[in-house]
């Protein structure tokens, strides 16, 4: 992992709300990763008020609109809050070791979430917004890699 989690396009999946909330809290995210042992209590609240938010956003969502697969979905939000909670009631020093362990968990738990059970998400609330019409999300993303490599740049040799 870097040492930054940040935004990554690669994140987006084309239904506004959400990659919106999921910008949120990938900058919770960090924020928790580069606090102070002082700090850290305090953003881990933070980010317990953001994914409280988040995850019954999203609950509300698949419920309100009959989501085929809601029941895993809203499974894992809950493993997570009740991770999240139960290092909020610990004493200082082992919220401290035992959150930031939290932190690195989150890093890798979100990616997999957003591409898998996020996705499907997405691409039913794009589908609801047009009555339940046969539509899928668009997502442009941009590319860092095609411009590290020079791929697309004219070349300097003729």
């Amino acid at each position: 992992m870097s040492d930054k989690f940040e935004w990554s396009d690669s994140y987006l999946l084309g239904y506004g709300p959400m990659d919106e909330t999921h910008k949120e809290f990938v900058l919770l995210v960090d924020a928790m990763k580069h606090a102070s042992d002082a700090d850290f209590s305090a953003r881990l609240d933070a980010f317990e008020k953001h994914a409280v938010k988040h995850f019954s956003e999203e609950d509300e969502w698949m419920t309100s609109t009959s989501f085929p697969s809601a029941d895993c979905h809203i499974e894992e939000h809950g493993k997570v809050l009740a991770s999240v909670h139960g290092i909020q009631a610990m004493d200082a020093e082992k919220k401290l070791k035992i959150g930031r362990g939290l932190v690195t968990a989150l890093e890798e738990w979100f990616p997999g979430h957003a591409d898998y059970l996020d996705s499907a998400l997405a691409k039913w609330m794009v589908k609801q917004s047009f009555g339940g019409a046969r539509v899928a999300p668009v997502v442009f993303k941009r590319n860092p890699k095609m411009s590290e490599t020079g791929v697309g740049e004219q070349s300097k040799n003729p």
